[in-house]
């Protein structure tokens, strides 16, 4: 088994990595081992161009390939029924009848095009013609039905996202009219001490208002003190009026700013449950596909996660043969260690949409988590985190620094190094090292720049 080290990260080699090529692979070195789909489980290693096994080195073909790999008891992808040994190790006969099956095997194989995935072109239907599934009924080719399940869940992780964005803006809108309420109660307390200020000094001026100002300056000792007197009191009158003024002005603004921010929480509010509906039904789609999947036999089931590693690995392939990876060189810095090392820590944890930790997490709610843990505070949504954190170029990416994907940025991974990421995929996966190429990347920001 591979082992995939990030750049002065941690070893990430006891975790299988299905469908990985390393970096001297992205150039189709014939002598470079890379660990396949389903090689974890059958212990076949293979390169770009051809699969060998691991102890005897013989070079294996045709039905010999990665699809064989799904199951140690099968030859390609027939199984025993084509001639081997069954989980049991009980040999399986070629009978003539056996290697019909082998001759139409061979020629779905080669019938067969490649998995798409859920970012396919639309009009690009991959995988049998004539619209009949593996059981032989009637209805959706596996391709087609891996297809509607990606698709699926990308919509319920976008809807997810969109949910926890404007969940997270409403909270943040309640804490601002709780605020304001709470500055202009203060004030109006501030208000009430300087009006009854401004009320003693005018029944002060009420009661001297009998009296003549040049009475008053006959009876004061001297001229000098009755202006002096006169002023200050003038001056404080002034003074206190300008406060009360002010205050009711300040008023004003606090109570209109507190209707504003109430009226806009209101909205909030609205659209957070227009949110939460539109996801309930994206996830009541995405049950009916999984009860479709879980209607399949298990061989079936098992070829549908091949599909899905089968994508994934060529994604991957294709991004490090581009070239990608001569340009990064970056080194983490140590908030980004940290952050690495949180999240590596959570590998084999369930997905669940909306958690932060610490049993399960999505995608931005681990990331979140993980810079958390470094010192750093950041957006909670991967939308978010595109816009609100600083950018840098591909070619620029280091360990630590987060992989914003698909285009409208509902997905986000954290780079380790070596071309991978990690981060909680989806509903009913767990969180894993994966291709940094693997899905279609967005951009890529940085948390401590």
């Amino acid at each position: 088994m591979a082992l995939c080290e990030a750049a002065e990260g941690p070893v990430f080699g006891k975790y299988p990595r299905v469908g990985l090529p390393r970096r001297d692979q992205a150039r189709g070195a014939p002598e470079g081992l890379l660990q396949g789909p389903g090689a974890a489980s059958a212990g076949l290693l293979f390169s770009v161009d051809a699969w060998h096994h691991p102890l005897s080195g013989r070079k294996l073909t045709g039905s010999d390939g990665p699809s064989a790999a799904r199951e140690p008891g099968r030859r390609g992808t027939c199984g025993s029924a084509c001639g081997g040994r069954d989980h049991e190790g009980a040999r399986v006969g070629g009978t003539a009848k056996h290697r019909a099956v082998v001759a139409a095997c061979v020629l779905g194989m080669l019938a067969v095009p490649a998995a798409g995935t859920a970012h396919a072109d639309p009009g690009d239907r991959g995988g049998r013609d004539g619209g009949e599934g593996a059981s032989g009924a009637s209805g959706p080719s596996l391709e087609d039905v891996q297809k509607q399940i990606d698709r699926l869940h990308d919509r319920a992780e976008a809807a997810a996202e969109a949910y926890n964005g404007a969940e997270e803006r409403a909270k943040g809108q309640a804490k601002a009219v709780k605020s304001l309420k709470e500055k202009a109660s203060a004030l109006r307390v501030k208000q009430r001490q300087y009006k009854n200020t401004a009320g003693a000094l005018a029944r002060a001026q009420y009661r001297s208002g009998g009296m003549p100002d040049e009475a008053r300056l006959i009876l004061r000792e001297s001229p000098e003190a009755f202006m002096r007197d006169a002023f200050i009191m003038r001056k404080g009158q002034r003074a206190a009026m300008g406060v009360i003024t002010t205050l009711a002005r300040s008023e004003f603004k606090l109570e209109k700013y507190a209707d504003e921010a109430a009226a806009k929480l209101k909205a909030l509010e609205a659209n957070r449950k227009r949110k939460a509906s539109a996801k309930k039904k994206v996830e009541r789609e995405l049950e009916r596909a999984e009860q479709l999947e879980s209607r399949l036999a298990k061989d079936e089931l098992k070829r549908l996660r091949q599909l899905e590693d089968e994508a994934a690995w060529a994604r991957q392939s294709k991004w490090l043969k581009s070239g990608v990876l001569d340009d990064i060189s970056g080194k983490a810095s140590k908030a980004g260690k940290r952050a690495i090392a949180y999240a590596t820590n959570q590998i084999g944890k369930d997905y669940e949409w909306g958690a932060e930790g610490p049993r399960t997490f999505d995608c931005s709610g681990l990331t979140l988590r993980a810079w958390q843990a470094a010192g750093e505070e950041i957006p909670r949504t991967s939308q978010e985190q595109w816009k609100q954190l600083p950018r840098v170029p591909l070619r620029e990416m280091r360990p630590g620094d987060l992989i914003i994907y698909k285009r409208d940025a509902s997905h986000v991974g954290m780079y380790v190094g070596g071309g991978e990421m990690v981060h909680a995929p989806r509903t009913g996966r767990q969180i894993t090292v994966a291709g940094a190429g693997s899905l279609l990347i967005k951009g890529v920001v940085r948390p401590d720049k």
